[in-house]
C-alpha cells in the first residue's frame, strides 16, 4: 500500500459523511497518473502553491494602492488569511482539509492589478466581460504551465469558480472558502484602513461591535466560532441569522466607508486609466503581445489581451505602462 492509499483510507474512516474524500473525486479534465505519496486535492494545492500566478499576488493590490509601509494586505496575504480560516473551520467539521486549502489557494488567481479598479476596469472594456472568479478558473483550466493548464480536480475548480457570485459550490469545502473569503476580507480590510488612518476604530457601528466584537481578532473568533456551531454535523456551511445579518451589515458599512472613500479611491481613476490605454493599445496592436498571448486559439484578441492584463503584478503593469507611453529621456554622456 502507497503512502497516498494510506491518507485515502484515514480520510475515508476520520472524515464527516459530508466530506469530499479524495478518492471519491470526480476527476481531472485529463488523466493524471496518482502520486505515491499525495492525495488529489493536496496534489492540486501543491500545483497551485508553485505556478506563477500564485507568485504574482504578493505585488497584486487587495485594497490600498502602493501604499507605504509594509504592514498593508496584499492579494497573496489575503489568500493566506483565507487559507488559515478556511483550515479552522474545516478541521473543526471534519471536512477535506486539502480540498478546502487548494481552493483557498486559487480562488484569487485571476485577479488584475490594483484591485477591484483592475477588475471593474476590465469588465467594462472587454465586450466577453471579466469577472475575477470567471478569470481565476481560466488562469488554472488555460493560462498556466504556457497554456497547458494545471489540470485540477473538478472540486478544486468548481471552488474557484463559485467562491464568489450567484452560484454556490457544490461541495461544503468551497462553501467553506467562500465564507472564509468573506470574513477575511471584511476584517482585514477594516484592519488596513484603521492602520490607514482612513478608520478610526470608534467609526465602526456599536450595535455591529457588540454583535461581532470591537477588534479584528474578536470579530473574526466570534464568525468562524458561529459557523462550527451552526453546521457541526450537518449538510450545510451556515452562520446563524443574527451573525449573517451582522456581518451583512459590516460588509455595507465597509463599502460606505472605506471602498468608496475619496481617500482610498483617489488614486484608482488613475489606476483604470492606466490599465485602459494599455488595453487600447494591445487591441489595436495584438501582435506586440508575448507570444504566448498571441495564440488565436485561446480566444478573440479583446480575451487574450484581458489575460495578459489580468496576469500583470501592479508594478509590472506600471513598468509596461511607462515602456509604452512615457517618453524617454535623451542620456547624454
Amino acid at each position: 500500500m502507497t503512502v497516498r492509499e494510506r491518507l485515502e483510507a484515514e480520510e475515508l474512516r476520520t472524515l464527516s459523511p459530508y466530506a469530499v474524500p479524495s478518492v471519491r473525486s470526480v476527476g481531472r479534465l485529463r488523466p493524471k497518473e496518482p502520486c505515491d505519496v499525495r492525495t488529489a486535492f493536496e496534489r492540486d494545492r501543491g500545483s497551485i502553491i508553485h505556478c506563477s500566478s500564485f507568485r504574482r499576488l504578493k505585488h497584486k493590490t487587495q485594497v490600498f494602492l502602493t501604499p507605504e509601509g509594509d504592514h498593508y494586505r496584499t492579494r497573496l496575504t489575503h489568500t493566506l488569511e483565507v487559507g488559515q480560516i478556511a483550515r479552522v473551520i474545516a478541521r473543526a467539521l471534519r471536512m477535506n482539509e486539502d480540498l478546502v486549502e487548494a481552493i483557498a489557494m486559487g480562488h484569487d488567481l485571476g485577479h488584475p492589478p490594483f484591485g477591484h479598479a483592475g477588475e471593474w476596469t476590465l469588465a467594462r472594456l472587454c465586450p466577453e466581460g471579466f469577472a475575477h472568479n470567471e478569470q481565476s478558473l481560466r488562469v488554472v483550466d488555460v493560462l498556466e504551465k504556457h497554456g497547458e493548464g494545471l489540470n485540477l480536480t473538478g472540486e478544486v475548480r468548481d471552488g474557484i469558480l463559485c467562491h464568489t457570485g450567484a452560484r454556490l459550490p457544490s461541495t461544503l469545502e468551497g462553501r467553506i472558502v467562500r465564507y472564509a473569503d468573506r470574513i477575511a476580507y471584511i476584517n482585514h480590510d477594516i484592519d488596513d484602513a484603521v492602520h490607514a488612518g482612513v478608520l478610526s476604530p470608534s467609526d465602526l457601528p456599536a450595535e455591529l461591535v457588540r454583535a461581532l466584537g470591537a477588534t479584528y481578532k474578536q470579530r473574526i473568533n466570534t464568525l468562524v466560532v458561529d459557523i462550527i456551531e451552526t453546521s457541526m454535523d450537518r449538510p450545510l456551511i451556515a452562520l446563524s441569522p443574527e451573525r449573517e445579518q451582522a456581518m451583512e451589515a459590516l460588509r455595507r458599512f465597509l463599502f460606505a466607508a472605506v471602498y468608496t472613500n475619496p481617500v482610498v479611491k483617489s488614486e484608482e481613476s488613475r489606476a483604470g486609466d492606466m490599465l485602459e490605454l494599455l488595453y487600447r493599445h494591445y487591441t489595436a496592436h495584438p501582435d506586440e503581445l508575448p507570444e504566448g498571448y498571441r495564440d488565436e486559439s485561446r480566444g478573440s484578441a479583446e480575451r487574450r489581451v484581458c489575460d495578459y492584463i489580468a496576469g500583470m503584478s501592479d508594478v509590472y503593469a506600471a513598468a509596461v505602462f511607462r515602456e509604452i507611453f512615457i517618453p524617454k529621456g535623451w542620456n547624454k554622456a
